[in-house]
């Protein structure tokens, strides 16, 4: 099964087959993200900011809650308000399994949010679970608040400088694991 994921994935149009060695890990409770190539730490960002709510199992839309667990980089936005945004694979299979046994989305929403990871695409973004989520930088916002408080929606945030240094070593497809 993981070898067909696999397969699909450098083979389906839409995320681009990154360095598969490259990858972010953010850790929510030492606010560092750190850029990875296997096991060897490349640079690493401190004082990341998150959800105004914390992160852990992002339930629904506006939760304020930043989601743990395994995405791609599914869509880069250099134009964005926050400066760049990096959007990621959000919600993932693991999300709306749970959404399932719920009974907070249906079986459509579901096989979509799968067929999307399946395939190497960017899952939904206006679910019940909610969308939108990445990490971006702060824009015109204010490094003051930035420096004192969890201000995002979900978001990872950074300040403008790190959010320049994160672009040169991500794109389209690398993974990013928030714990």
């Amino acid at each position: 099964m993981l070898r067909n994921f696999l397969l699909c994935f450098y083979l389906v149009p839409g995320l681009s087959a990154a360095d598969p060695d490259v990858r972010v890990v953010i850790d929510t409770q030492t606010r560092n993200l750190e850029i990875k190539k296997g096991e060897e730490t490349l640079e690493v960002l401190e004082h990341v900011v998150i959800g105004r709510k914390g992160a852990g199992a992002k339930e629904h839309r506006g939760d304020d809650i930043t989601p743990l667990g395994d995405y791609r980089i599914g869509w880069i936005n250099e134009k964005s308000a926050f400066r760049k945004f990096f959007g990621l694979t959000y919600p993932n299979i693991e999300h709306a399994e749970k959404a399932l046994k719920r009974g907070q989305i249906g079986s459509y929403t579901y096989d979509s949010i799968a067929r999307a990871q399946l395939t190497g695409q960017i899952p939904p973004q206006n679910t019940d679970l909610g969308g939108q989520i990445g990490i971006h930088g702060l824009g015109s916002g204010s490094l003051s608040v930035h420096e004192v408080f969890d201000w995002t929606h979900g978001c990872i945030a950074l300040t403008n400088e790190q959010i320049d240094r994160l672009s040169l070593w991500v794109e389209k497809g690398t993974l990013v694991t928030v714990k």
